[in-house]
């Protein structure tokens, strides 16, 4: 890749340094495998640790009532970010108390500054034409001060 096309700011920030940045982050293991775990706009900053949005998106979607969900970090004057989850529960889920259900899932799963401060719930989660989660609208969606949620 040589850049984005006609987009000469973006490609600078990109190949920062002569090295090509894709924003991704991962880990070897012992054997030499490659392991992507999420991209670094994603990690939410709470409380001075960074957590990984996708590590708690895998613990909640593991409870059956979850179709979907999005990890996102909203801003919090205490926190920095508030882990926040948007759901979109399963269509035959009984939801009546599925928020209180979803934080002991997770208090059980997480440690408790990893456990979301938000839960909200949604139809569905917007996505681009590659059907890719658009998270920076979630953010936007749910960063404002009125969140209704707990």
């Amino acid at each position: 890749m040589v850049g984005y096309w006609e987009k000469p700011d973006e490609t600078g920030e990109v190949f920062e340094g002569g090295w090509f940045h894709s924003g991704d982050l991962g880990f070897f293991d012992e054997e030499g495998y490659l392991y992507v775990v999420d991209r670094v706009k994603d990690v939410i900053n709470t409380g001075g640790i960074q957590v990984s949005g996708s590590e708690v998106e895998e613990v909640l979607f593991g409870h059956e009532a979850v179709s979907e969900v999005a990890v996102i970090g909203l801003p919090d004057e205490k926190w920095i970010e508030a882990v926040s989850a948007v759901v979109v529960a399963r269509q035959d889920a009984e939801t009546e108390n599925l928020r209180e259900e979803l934080h002991e899932h997770a208090g059980a799963k997480l440690a408790s500054f990893k456990r979301p401060k938000h839960i909200f719930f949604v139809d569905d989660l917007p996505r681009n034409a590659a059907g890719k989660i658009l998270k920076r609208e979630l953010r936007e969606e749910f960063g404002t001060g009125d969140r209704g949620s707990s």
